[in-house]
């Protein structure tokens, strides 16, 4: 599921380049099948075949930060739609905060996962213009958070896990949303997460950026797809505020220590869930495979857990977060013990 040609990355341009050749080859060889030639064709193919899957993973294991962006922003990436039809089962959407209307970048809704019935809230960016319009590109208001909010609390009365799909360039900045109370609700979201009687499973897909993704990202398990990125600001963003220019992007980007990579070794995500060669946007049923079995087996994992273990776990994990110094001595984020 290759990118429209616009949309097309330019340290891809290899692969775009071997994926013509190899097609005009394929489609020579299938209206000539009974050639002279044929055996030889066909063993072209496939060492042409086997070269590209060699360029594909020689790449993408060695993409630079920027370039993560890049790929993460995808028109063509799957959204949380795409995973809904692919992994779930019996989906039905809920709508609505029961106060202002219903934000179409946050979608929530009960569905089956495998034999387990579970509460789904993600964002949703939108495939045409139309789409994006409608959900406002994946930047949810404040009414998109306080319907998560209302859903999530549902989930906890009935004791149904909850899992989260976070694909946001951020929360809408705009005078609407601020009058509206934008940061009182994610804090809102923020506090009732960490406190939630129930297994909460977060995964970020695409885009994770600053307190739009973390207003749906408070759980028990933190992972990422391999070639998403999680952030507390967007690389333009940081560069406007640094190096007063959005030139600096790809340098703020590697200063962010935003991608998979950097934030599993930084101990912020539990997992990195791999991707199809070449990207999900190569292969959506795939990635989605992928991203099934890690649901699957995280629920099961933290469902497992006494709820008093379970919540003590989750408050524990985001404590040890971040690094300070006191007294010269580098600690992490828990307090120091006395003897």
């Amino acid at each position: 599921m290759a990118s429209p040609s616009e949309y097309r990355l330019p340290f891809e341009a290899q692969i775009y380049e071997m994926e013509a050749r190899l097609v005009e080859m394929e489609v020579g060889y299938s209206k000539n099948r009974t050639g002279v030639d044929s055996s030889a064709i066909a063993e072209q193919i496939r060492r042409l075949r086997r070269e590209l899957a060699n360029l594909k993973r020689t790449i993408y294991a060695n993409l630079e930060a920027w370039q993560t962006v890049q790929v993460s922003r995808l028109p063509s990436r799957p959204q949380t739609r795409d995973y809904l039809d692919l992994i779930f089962d019996q989906f039905v959407e809920l709508h609505g905060d029961r106060a202002i209307g219903d934000d179409k970048a946050i979608v929530t809704g009960l569905a089956h996962l495998g034999e387990t019935k579970v509460m789904f809230v993600g964002h949703q960016k939108g495939k045409n213009l139309l789409e994006r319009t409608a959900c406002n590109f994946g930047c949810a208001h404040p009414e998109g958070y306080r319907k998560a909010l209302v859903k999530m609390r549902m989930a906890a009365k009935y004791g149904l896990p909850i899992i989260t799909f976070i694909d946001t360039p951020g929360a809408y900045p705009g005078i609407a949303a601020e009058e509206r109370g934008q940061a009182a609700i994610i804090a809102e979201n923020l506090m009732v997460m960490s406190q939630l009687d129930t297994p909460i499973v977060c995964v970020v897909i695409g885009e994770g950026g600053s307190g739009g993704a973390l207003g749906i990202g408070i759980g028990d398990r933190l992972a990422m797809l391999e070639h998403a990125y999680y952030s507390v600001i967007s690389p333009e963003g940081c560069a406007t505020i640094l190096w007063k220019s959005n030139e600096h992007a790809p340098r703020a980007a590697e200063a962010l220590k935003m991608t998979s990579r950097d934030l599993l070794r930084l101990g912020i995500i539990d997992d990195a869930i791999a991707e199809p060669l070449g990207g999900a946007h190569r292969d959506h049923r795939e990635a989605a495979a992928n991203l099934k079995s890690y649901l699957i087996r995280s629920i099961r994992e933290v469902s497992e857990l006494p709820r008093s273990e379970l919540l003590q776990r989750r408050y524990d994990k985001f404590r040890r977060m971040g690094v300070f110094n006191e007294g010269g001595v580098e600690m992490n984020g828990l307090p120091k013990s006395t003897p």
